[in-house]
């Protein structure tokens, strides 16, 4: 599976690849350029965070793929200052600069979602961020943390 290498991560810690995780996760890969990235993608996962904690791996992949192509030193440093000082992301957040990696997964736009299980199998692949999208995510983090319908 394509990943990104440790100096891609531009905030936060490197996260290794899907296939090492001991816990399920989930990335969002977006773009600063997409509305519904940052207008809902965004504040949703770190709601998430909020509730799940360190139970699920988190991760936000910046990726090109489909917006402006810029280069390294365009992207990064107004990536870094949205994740540090204006979001405050309490996740860690790589940089998918050729938009390589998002091609590969065969995302379908941004924001795109995609969870993982422990050991790296991929359960999940939702695009959007709409409500039904969220949902969805919700529904399977509850899942995961056995708050379903079984759970508390």
């Amino acid at each position: 599976m394509d990943w990104p290498p440790p100096p891609d991560f531009v905030h936060g810690d490197p996260v290794p690849p899907p296939a090492t995780w001991t816990r399920p996760g989930l990335v969002m890969v977006f773009n600063l350029e997409c509305p519904g990235c940052v207008s809902r993608g965004i504040p949703f996962l770190k709601r998430l965070h909020a509730e799940f904690g360190d139970a699920v791996t988190l991760l936000a992949l910046h990726t090109s793929l489909g917006h402006r192509l810029l280069p390294r030193e365009g992207v990064v440093p107004t990536l870094v200052k949205f994740a540090a000082d204006y979001a405050k992301l309490p996740f860690p957040v790589a940089l998918d600069l050729d938009g390589g990696i998002a091609r590969a997964w065969h995302i379908e736009g941004t924001p795109h979602w995609f969870a993982f299980a422990p050991g790296g199998e991929l359960l999940r692949s939702v695009y959007g961020s709409q409500d039904n999208a969220q949902t969805r995510l919700q529904y399977l983090l509850e899942e995961w943390a056995g708050r379903g319908e079984d759970g508390i």
